[in-house]
């Protein structure tokens, strides 16, 4: 059978958009921008670009069809440009986009043997999955959410995440607001909640009230003794679930954390594929996961979901820095998934970049609205190519 549209050329684009305020909320005491325009937080001990990084992937066949892909690109996005330019695209062309997942699994192998089954690797495998996949949807006329099974969900409960605010009176007056706008989930940053942790949780929950779901991002900060101790008193304030509190790499850790608490565990924004989440889920260590789409792409964000469902664990998405194309694709996916009591939504960026892509994406009173047309259902406009960079 010839294909569908043969992949015809490869290309990738850095984005960098200013902001305002940089990621998180104003810098704190100690904080400050270096020469390549990073900060490193001190409340995590990370590092965030102070514009919003991505890189797009345009993907054309041979009828001159687009698909349009993005990934995570805050830190270093030449790597990721890189990789695709020189190792993936080339490999891509003539290739049938109406085989995304066997795609995606060959050009996995091409260097997992080298020991590249993560990283900045498969952040590119991510974009050009999401490209390949919106090429397939518009050369058939269906939506992605279509393709992976059925749209389940056309709206999807979102709940707001960050609160990026100087003070804790300002961030309670924000988390206020929100809920005034209709939407019953809040989450705040623990890196960021100067006052102290449990300080700031019965601060908001003073705020918003009783029934508003409200969550904490640790941000990996603690042993697991630490986390529980924690958490079992944030769980006097109604938490809805803990996210991050140990590192990553502490499977032993994020187990005894998730037997020790009596709240939903959320992990898994970090994770890439379903070989990182499968220790996780056997030895329990979550009950909620976060896998993000910049990080995923479409195939393994599906096998994911569906490894979650298996396993009787919630997906809720992670929402990161992007312009929107990538958070579509999160979108469409998740529309396909049965367990999905919310996706998160990062306001301080979907609101302002929304403007730099089409369709009928929106996110209002609680929930976003999965965009419709085929393939992903969005496409960036001309304006973003303004802010591409190297």
């Amino acid at each position: 059978m010839p294909p569908l549209d043969a992949i015809a050329k490869v290309e990738s684009f850095i984005v960098s958009i200013p902001r305002d305020v940089p990621y998180l909320g104003p810098l704190r005491p100690g904080e400050t921008v270096n020469e390549k325009g990073y900060v490193i937080r001190k409340g995590n001990r990370s590092i965030y670009p102070t514009s919003d990084m991505s890189v797009l992937i345009k993907i054309t066949g041979e009828s001159g069809r687009v698909g349009w892909g993005e990934t995570y690109g805050i830190v270093a996005p030449h790597a990721v440009k890189h990789i695709i330019d020189d190792v993936l695209g080339p490999v891509m062309r003539g290739r049938d986009p109406g085989d995304p997942v066997v795609l995606h699994e060959d050009l996995y192998d091409l260097m997992r043997v080298r020991g590249f089954f993560g990283g900045f690797y498969v952040d590119a495998l991510a974009g050009v999955d999401i490209a390949v996949w919106d090429l397939f949807g518009k050369a058939v006329g269906r939506p992605l959410a279509s393709l992976l099974g059925g749209t389940r969900h056309p709206t999807i409960p979102a709940y707001v995440s960050g609160l990026p605010k100087a003070t804790l009176q300002e961030r309670c007056d924000l988390a206020v607001e929100w809920v005034g706008k209709g939407f019953r989930g809040i989450k705040f940053a623990a890196a960021m909640s100067d006052d102290g942790i449990l300080a700031e949780m019965a601060a908001l929950r003073e705020a918003v009230g009783p029934t508003v779901d409200l969550m904490v991002d640790l941000h990996w900060k603690f042993n697991a003794a630490e986390a529980i101790r924690l958490i079992r008193r944030l769980e006097a304030h109604n938490l809805t679930f803990a996210e991050a509190p140990v590192e990553p790499e502490d499977i032993e850790g994020q187990a005894a954390v998730a037997r020790g608490i009596g709240c939903p565990l959320a992990l898994g924004e970090e994770w890439r594929t379903v070989f990182e989440y499968r220790p996780r889920f056997e030895k329990r260590c979550m009950s909620v996961i976060q896998p993000e789409m910049g990080h995923t792409g479409v195939t393994e964000f599906l096998q994911i979901g569906r490894m979650a469902h298996a396993f009787h664990v919630d997906t809720i998405p992670h929402a990161a820095i992007g312009i929107g194309v990538f958070m579509a694709a999160s979108l469409q996916a998740t529309a396909a998934l049965k367990k999905v009591p919310y996706h998160e939504y990062q306001h301080s960026i979907f609101d302002k970049n929304l403007r730099f892509v089409t369709g009928d994406m929106a996110c209002a009173d609680g929930a976003y609205t999965v965009p419709t047309g085929a393939g992903i259902g969005v496409e960036p406009q001309e304006a973003v190519f303004d802010f591409v960079i190297g």
